[in-house]
C-alpha cells in the first residue's frame, strides 16, 4: 500500500512541476490558430493576386502598344475604401480617362471582382447578385 502511494506522488510531482503540460497545450492552440489564419490569408492573397494579374492583362489589352498612356496603377485598396460601386466606377473612369478603347466592360467586371475581395462581413451584407 505504501509503495503505491509513493508511485502516485512521484507521478503527480512530475506532472505539476514547472507547469510544463499546461504551457505547451496553450502554445499548441495558438499555433493551430495561426496556421488557420495563414491558410485563410493565403487564399485571400491568392484571390487578390489573381485580380491584380487580371487588371494587368486587361490594361495591356485596353492600351495595346501604348504603355506610356497606361495608368500608373489601379489601387485595389483605394477602390475597396470607396462606399459604393458607383463611386468605384467613377474612380475607374477617371483613372482610365486616356484610354481610346471602351473601358465599360473592364470597369464592370473589375467592380464585380472587388466584391470577392471585400471583408467577409461586407460580403454577407451586400449579397452579390448572381445574375450579373
Amino acid at each position: 500500500m505504501m509503495a503505491a502511494n509513493r508511485v502516485g506522488r512521484r507521478y503527480q510531482n512530475k506532472m505539476h512541476s514547472p507547469n510544463r503540460g499546461t504551457r505547451e497545450q496553450g502554445l499548441g492552440v495558438q499555433k493551430r490558430q495561426a496556421r488557420v489564419t495563414v491558410k485563410y490569408d493565403r487564399k485571400e492573397l491568392q484571390k487578390r493576386l489573381d485580380v491584380e494579374k487580371w487588371i494587368d492583362d486587361s490594361l495591356d489589352e485596353l492600351y495595346p502598344g501604348r504603355e506610356s498612356e497606361m495608368p500608373e496603377e489601379v489601387n485595389i485598396d483605394g477602390l475597396l475604401d470607396l462606399q459604393s460601386d458607383q463611386e468605384r466606377g467613377q474612380k475607374l473612369q477617371d483613372i482610365l480617362h486616356s484610354c481610346n478603347n471602351n473601358t465599360e466592360a473592364f470597369i464592370k467586371e473589375l467592380i464585380l471582382k472587388l466584391h470577392g475581395l471585400q471583408k467577409q462581413e461586407a460580403l454577407h451584407n451586400n449579397g452579390i447578385d448572381p445574375h450579373h
